[in-house]
């Protein structure tokens, strides 16, 4: 018999490629609550045909904290165990028996391991520790967009971490994002003190190659007395530089990666996008330089910033072309083979050591 009641909670829109295969994945929950915020497709369909409770609820203005709140509150008051997830979303296979095991009487929120991304080889990128499993009570959303769970007495509740609970993304990539970038202007007019989102905001901007705004966001970022975490600044430094990258200012992007560097020096990230704009330059020395420094850094950071390219093949392949350029095919060869032994098909990186091999 089960010591605590499960249940699981969702919004949805136009999901009928992903629902299946999530009803299937969440089915050890002891209920299933879905919230459609206006699907076209045969989303609402499905939902009818499956033991889930499901409502429809079309909305004039779409905000994400005001819908998942709105899929919160559908959840049964005598439930114990809250998990919020997204449709393109799957545990690994015996995920409600860790949840179980782990939580206490007094448990209130808990965090789990989440990867964000894989590759095309089906390797990861992108992961980070996420935290949408929480107690029934006392708990919201908040924010327009990128959204975080909230204690209603404790907003600096800190989640427990539990081992070996391991959720996985994989998003519909034909899915339209745009409406990101105004909920994230709102959301910063909303709370113009909030690092997080004013981040994201010039993060955003960034993305969408609005480098003006983005320089302008990021800046502010970086000003904001509660902008303390170091990751965050030193991302913030890194996604200035890609700006003054791309507005052909490579100085101050060399500059703004020196800095990302300072902040975090025990990240790879600044190393490894810095030797990528020294390469450009041919400046292999400096490559080298930097790339050696960021080898030195064994452990991966588990936040949402981290970026796969610090921890793939990237490194090594950077490493084999600037010995390479430098006649040093000793080195160069070697540092290829590393990097084979993170992409072992990759054709480039086979080409390349046909012609080491011939040269």
């Amino acid at each position: 018999m089960n010591k605590y009641k499960v249940a699981v909670y969702a919004i949805c829109k136009n999901e009928e490629k992903n629902l299946k295969e999530w009803l299937e994945n969440v089915k050890e929950a002891d209920e299933i609550y879905v919230l459609d915020t206006g699907s076209t497709d045969n989303s609402v369909e499905i939902l009818k045909n499956s033991n889930v409770y499901y409502q429809v609820k079309h909305y004039d203005f779409f905000r994400f904290d005001v819908a998942r709140n709105d899929s919160l509150a559908m959840v049964s008051n005598d439930v114990d165990i809250c998990v919020c997830l997204d449709i393109d979303e799957r545990f690994n296979p015996g995920w409600r028996k860790i949840v179980e095991r782990n939580w206490k009487n007094d448990t209130k929120l808990i965090s789990y391991r989440y990867t964000w991304s894989f590759d095309e080889d089906g390797n990861e990128g992108t992961v980070f520790y996420i935290n949408k499993i929480h107690a029934r009570h006392d708990f919201y959303w908040k924010h327009p967009v990128h959204e975080v769970i909230t204690h209603a007495r404790n907003s600096s509740l800190q989640p427990q971490f539990v081992e070996g609970l391991q959720l996985n993304h994989y998003p519909d990539k034909t899915k339209s994002r745009k409406s990101y970038l105004p909920l994230l202007e709102l959301s910063v007019k909303e709370d113009k003190t909030d690092d997080r989102n004013v981040h994201y905001l010039g993060r955003e901007y960034l993305y969408y190659g609005y480098y003006d705004k983005a320089i302008e966001a990021l800046n502010y970022h970086l000003s904001l007395k509660s902008a303390t975490w170091l990751d965050e600044r030193a991302a913030s430094y890194r996604y200035l530089a890609r700006c003054y990258y791309h507005k052909k200012e490579n100085k101050k992007a060399k500059e703004n990666y020196l800095r990302a560097i300072l902040e975090a020096p025990y990240l790879r990230e600044g190393y490894v996008e810095l030797a990528l704009l020294l390469y450009e330059e041919k400046n292999y020395y400096g490559v080298i330089y930097y790339l050696n420094e960021a080898l030195k850094i064994t452990q991966r950071s588990y936040t949402y910033i981290n970026e796969a390219f610090s921890f793939n093949e990237l490194p090594y392949d950077l490493l084999s072309m600037s010995f390479y350029y430098l006649k040093d095919n000793k080195k160069a060869m070697y540092y290829l083979d590393k990097a084979l032994e993170i992409k072992p098909n990759d054709k480039r990186l086979l080409n390349n050591k046909k012609y080491f091999m011939e040269s």
